[in-house]
Parts: C-alpha cells; sequence; structure tokens
C-alpha cells in the first residue's frame, strides 16, 4: 500500500511539472534553431562576400547606374527621336545584348590568346574604305581548348547552323573609332555573334535605307553608295526620311548578337572615348571584340 500510494504520488507531481517542462524544451529548440540559422546565414553571407570580392571587377558603368537586369535591358538602349512601333519592335527583336557572357578568367584567356597571336601588328590608321581609324584585325581558326569553349557556347547561343569557322578579331586602340557604316553580306550571312573585352563603349546605330545600301554578292562596295548619287546626296536623303537612332552600351565581357533588320538596316559605329551614354560619360579604352558569323 506504502509503494501504491508513492507511485500514485510520483505521478501527480509528474503531471503538475510536465507544462513546464515542455515550454522550457520548446524554448530551448527554438533557440538552438534560430542559432543555427543565424550561423548558417551569417557563413552564407560570408560565402556570397568572398564570392564577391572575387568575381567584382564591374565595369565602370556599374559605378553610376547599377545593373537592373530587366528582361527587355532598358538601361542598355538608349533611344533617340520617335520611332515607329514597329520598327522599334522589330530591332530590339534583331539586337540582343547579354551582360557578363564571359567571366574575368575566361576573359583573361581570351586576352592571352590574341595577344600572343597579334604582339607584332600594328595599328593601321587608314582603311580600304575609310571605316576604321586605330585597329588591328586578323581572322583565327586554332584557339586553346579553354578558349574553343567559349565559342562553342556564342555559337549555340547566336545560331542554328552554318556557322563559319574561322573567328575574326578586330582591337581597337584607346583612341580608336569605327565610324558609321552598314556590313557586308558579301563576307558573312544574316548574323554576327560579339564578345566585347576589356572596356566598356557606345555602339551607335542609325536607321539608314536599306536599298541606297543593297550590296552585289559578285562585286561592289556595301560602304560606298549605289546609283549615281553623291554621297552627301545620299546623306541629306537619309536625314530627311529618318532621325532616328539608338545607343547602346557594349558592357565588358558582354555578348551582343546582332541579326537581320539590325545588320542592314541601321548603320552602326563605335563612338570616340568619354562619349556620353544617357548623361555618363564611358571611358572608352583599348578594345578587342571576338566576332563570330555565319555564312551567307
Amino acid at each position: 500500500m506504502v509503494l501504491v500510494a508513492g507511485v500514485r504520488q510520483q505521478r501527480h507531481i509528474l503531471w503538475k511539472i510536465w507544462p513546464i517542462l515542455y515550454q522550457n524544451q520548446r524554448n530551448f529548440s527554438q533557440s538552438l534553431s534560430n542559432n543555427h540559422s543565424a550561423c548558417k546565414l551569417k557563413c552564407d553571407l560570408k560565402c556570397i562576400s568572398l564570392h564577391h570580392r572575387y568575381h567584382s571587377s564591374k565595369t565602370q558603368f556599374d559605378l553610376v547606374q547599377p545593373n537592373n537586369q530587366n528582361q527587355n535591358q532598358n538601361h542598355l538602349f538608349d533611344f533617340y527621336d520617335e520611332w515607329p512601333a514597329d520598327v522599334k519592335t522589330e530591332f530590339v527583336r534583331d539586337m540582343i545584348l547579354i551582360e557578363d557572357f564571359i567571366s574575368e578568367e575566361e576573359e583573361e584567356h581570351l586576352f592571352a590568346e590574341t595577344k600572343k597571336t597579334m604582339k607584332r601588328m600594328r595599328y593601321q590608321y587608314d582603311h580600304w574604305d575609310d571605316a576604321i581609324h586605330g585597329y588591328r584585325e586578323m581572322e583565327k581558326t586554332d584557339w586553346w581548348p579553354e578558349n574553343e569553349r567559349i565559342f562553342e557556347r556564342v555559337r549555340s547561343k547566336a545560331f542554328v547552323a552554318n556557322v563559319l569557322p574561322h573567328v575574326h578579331i578586330l582591337d581597337l586602340a584607346a583612341d580608336g573609332i569605327i565610324k558609321p557604316h552598314v556590313d557586308s553580306s558579301r563576307y558573312c550571312g544574316t548574323t554576327i555573334a560579339g564578345l566585347s573585352l576589356l572596356t566598356d563603349c557606345i555602339m551607335r546605330l542609325k536607321r539608314v535605307d536599306e536599298n541606297q545600301h543593297k550590296q552585289s554578292r559578285e562585286g561592289g562596295d556595301d560602304r560606298k553608295q549605289s546609283g549615281n548619287q553623291s554621297k552627301q546626296e545620299v546623306n541629306n536623303l537619309e536625314k530627311s526620311e529618318f532621325s532616328y537612332f539608338v545607343d547602346i552600351l557594349l558592357k565588358r565581357r558582354s555578348l551582343y548578337i546582332m541579326k537581320d533588320s539590325a545588320r542592314y538596316k541601321f548603320s552602326h559605329e563605335v563612338l570616340a572615348s568619354k562619349s556620353k551614354f544617357m548623361g555618363n560619360e564611358v571611358v572608352k579604352d583599348q578594345r578587342i571584340s571576338i566576332i563570330c558569323r555565319n555564312q551567307a
């Protein structure tokens, strides 16, 4: 009887203190969970911080305007004057920009190989059609394996088929410029895809009358004007018909894909250093563009 009474008394005491023990356990578990989450967050932030420091050689424009990463990339296109809605829709479809397409390390590998390949070449300040000043250029088919893998990514992103095997290298000096011109259809097809190395720059595309720039695949020069009109007359015609144009910020390590209407209905040029984009000065240094093309 004494034993039974003792058990009953212990059970009564246990029922009294059980809610207190349960609440203490919950508080302890919650505290442990919070500490673990805080520790994990701290570790994650540390990893992010280390990653940011390693990959944070931002392009100069990031210092004055953050990267919005919006779908239509309005922060990279600065449209001037009134664009017909259908023309603008077509242009945005045919002019594609991809920021940070390559990493800093990949940029270094590409620059190292192009520097080695072109080390004996001098910058030229005259061009057969007066379109480029302060440049070196060549075509190259054999690349280091790590760089060839980059071009495989470019080709898979920009082309469906008929990609030309050679890659075009255009090295533009810090004081170099590319004047307005329309690309030739005799040397490549509808699409070009270019990687921008070493510096930001501004590319300007201005609407032209494509009939004035029609090219013969057998001969002739796409940048010379057709017919009997003088260059000044053609310029006046273009000015009277089309006054709208767009400035595009080509950021360092980005990929641009220019196809169809963006190539043949617009002239394009690379502006001189210290030109302005959306009110901010862009200092262009030496720029290397590495370009893949499809077959005509």
